[in-house]
């Protein structure tokens, strides 16, 4: 019988700190998309960088627009204040409890992960020890594509896109941030450019992600900081 872990309650209250936060962050990404799209409606064009900046608002509150859409939004503006504070306490609040995390300081010794990822990577995975190896906390994550065997050939699919969607984000935007990093820059380059502008950044940012998940493993098992043996590894034919 396969055994079933279970976050005790330590866990799953990081797990809901960090979550939340996401939910927060979500909730204003989707106000503020909404509003772009109600200037569009109207044809306002937008010529600053920040629309929700101090130039932003004053260009938005110079704005004429008909009921009810004005009302929506002034108060999609109020709202988007009130996520605003409330993401910074979310913020302030992982930050303040990373230091005392066993894995955190670790984590953040890896490439592209800062302290709001490494909050949310050590919550999801929650104790490194379940994991047998690199493979298998990388298959955890979901970023490994679907392998369909026929005879002799294996033909790749799509993500299998198992286990917690946060710690996929999480790693894809720590991929990000690290594919500038001199270890990784020189593969994700190579990727991106294998497969082409449509899809080739994508790629690449998942290749990466799955890079990070098994130095992750290694850092946390070993309870040692990231120091990688060698140079950036090649790609394999």
């Amino acid at each position: 019988m396969t055994e079933i872990w279970l976050p005790d309650p330590t866990i799953r209250a990081e797990r809901e700190r960090a979550r939340f936060r996401l939910h927060l962050v979500h909730h204003r990404t989707a106000l503020k998309n909404r509003i772009h799209a109600t200037l569009m409606t109207f044809g306002h064009t937008v010529p600053v960088t920040d629309l929700f900046g101090n130039s932003g608002r004053e260009l938005l509150a110079g704005f004429e627009l008909p009921e009810p859409w004005a009302t929506t939004l002034s108060t999609s503006l109020a709202m988007l204040d009130d996520l605003n504070v409330e993401i910074a306490d979310a913020e302030a609040d992982l930050r303040s409890l990373g230091p005392d995390h066993p894995y955190i300081p670790l984590l953040l010794t890896v490439p592209g992960v800062g302290p709001l990822l490494a909050y949310t990577i050590a919550s999801e995975i929650g104790d490194i020890a379940r994991f047998a190896s690199p493979k298998k906390l990388t298959g955890y994550t979901g970023l490994c594509p679907i392998v369909r065997q026929s005879g002799p050939k294996d033909r790749r699919g799509p993500l299998a896109k198992n286990g917690p969607k946060y710690l996929r984000w999480a790693l894809i935007e720590a991929a990000t941030h690290a594919a500038r990093d001199p270890h990784y820059r020189d593969r994700y380059e190579r990727t991106k450019h294998r497969l082409g502008r449509q899809r080739g950044a994508k790629v690449a940012r998942i290749d990466i992600a799955r890079q990070l998940a098994e130095a992750i493993w290694h850092v946390l098992t070993k309870n040692e900081p990231f120091a990688p043996a060698g140079p950036a590894m090649t790609l394999v034919a």
